[in-house]
């Protein structure tokens, strides 16, 4: 699965990069910056559902890929 972030609905509270710093930057407005574009690993599928779940204004979500 893949991260998909809508610019558009992000208000930049800073949770996702808060609480998924390896997924997530913000940029120099501190809005929200997706930094990682491929299919989330394993590893980090944790630090993925907590941006998802945390994000006030549901701008993260999860996008299935073909693998999935």
């Amino acid at each position: 699965m893949r991260l998909k972030l809508d610019n558009n609905l992000c208000q930049g509270h800073g949770r996702c990069y808060t609480l998924a710093p390896e997924l997530f930057d913000s940029d120099d407005d501190g809005y929200s910056v997706l930094t990682w574009t491929d299919d989330v690993p394993d590893e980090l599928a944790h630090s993925a559902r907590l941006a998802v779940e945390n994000c006030p204004e549901n701008a993260i979500t999860f996008v299935e890929t073909d693998g999935d």
